[in-house]
């Protein structure tokens, strides 16, 4: 499926197969005598099949097209080391650039201390590995080095008449960059800004408060004049300030309930996440899928780091396992 948002700007649907994201929205800009794939799909083989039949229905050359990733989920960026040729560039937000060159020999050693946080947090020793052996991270990444060209908040991003300003937003990922094209007032959110879901905003070793950095984000690109919004993922609806005022208020919400969850009581992470909604198809927590029940513990950690600097909720260690309580 193609689809075109404006004069030489396309949308297509790459499938992402049992993920309930369901597919991710890969954008393809042509600009004369280059191209600009954005975001690709994971590195599998349902994916690369999509991703070439809208590039051969659009007549895209590989080696006249550079690809903007906006933010290192394996759903954006798995198949950017395979459509990659040597005359492409790969535009990728310097702070998560930096990060996966500087893990790249001990990604071993990355996701154990991950682990250690998530066990010290009451998730078991057994389920973390569990959750994490469904990661599509491991399966589904870069399946080679890409050398990256590297951005930062205010570079553009020239193809043809689009000129694409990077965005820096911080939140859903370490890097996070949206690129918005003001002449057009295009943004191109990646999953900053989703419409049919919400932002999955998680515990990240990198980030002191992701959840802070996310609402900051929230605003300042709030603060663009923007009438068409191109989503990482699922419709595309372009009310961008109602939307971004729906998502606070998911948040407020979201913080609110663990607040509750702490009022009988000091709890574990793993516990104040089993007692939040989550719009996920299972009868209760213990029946969630592992790498769902992975990506929940993590948002409900970061909802926890918020409040705790906040000075709401506090922390102490009893025997390795840490507890929040109201402060």
């Amino acid at each position: 499926m193609i689809e075109e948002i404006v004069p030489n700007l396309y949308r297509t649907e790459i499938p992402l197969p049992k993920s309930p994201l369901k597919w991710l929205n890969s954008y393809i800009v042509r600009g004369g005598d280059r191209f600009l794939i954005i975001d690709t799909g994971f590195n599998r083989e349902e994916c690369q099949n999509e991703m070439n039949a809208s590039l051969k229905k659009l007549g895209v050359n590989l080696n006249k097209t550079d690809i903007f990733v906006t933010h290192l989920h394996v759903d954006h960026m798995g198949l950017a080391g395979t459509l990659a040729t040597d005359n492409s560039k790969v535009y990728f937000n310097e702070k998560e650039a930096r990060q996966i060159n500087a893990l790249r020999d001990d990604w071993a050693g990355h996701w154990q201390k991950l682990l250690d946080v998530y066990v010290a947090n009451g998730f078991s020793a057994e389920g973390a590995q569990l959750s994490l052996k469904d990661h599509p991270a491991h399966k589904y990444g870069l399946k080679r080095v890409v050398a990256f060209s590297m951005v930062k908040d205010g570079d553009v991003i020239e193809v043809g008449d689009f000129h694409f300003q990077c965005v820096a937003t911080p939140g859903h990922s370490p890097g996070h960059m949206c690129l918005y094209e003001p002449n057009k007032k295009i943004l191109v959110a990646g999953d900053h800004v989703l419409f049919d879901i919400t932002p999955n905003i998680a515990y990240w070793l990198e980030m002191d408060d992701s959840l802070n950095e996310y609402l900051m984000s929230l605003e300042k690109v709030h603060a663009l004049d923007v009438n068409i919004v191109l989503p990482g993922h699922r419709r595309l609806v372009h009310n961008l300030h109602k939307r971004i005022k729906e998502l606070q208020e998911h948040h407020r919400d979201r913080l609110n309930e663990v607040l509750t969850a702490l009022g009988d009581g000091a709890k574990t992470t793993i516990q104040i996440a089993s007692r939040i909604t989550w719009n996920i198809a299972s009868k209760s927590w213990e029946e969630f899928p592992p790498a769902q029940k992975w990506f929940a513990f993590g948002e409900t950690l970061a909802h926890v780091r918020y409040l705790e600097n906040k000075g709401k909720v506090i922390r102490q260690s009893n025997n390795g396992r840490i507890l929040y309580s109201l402060a």
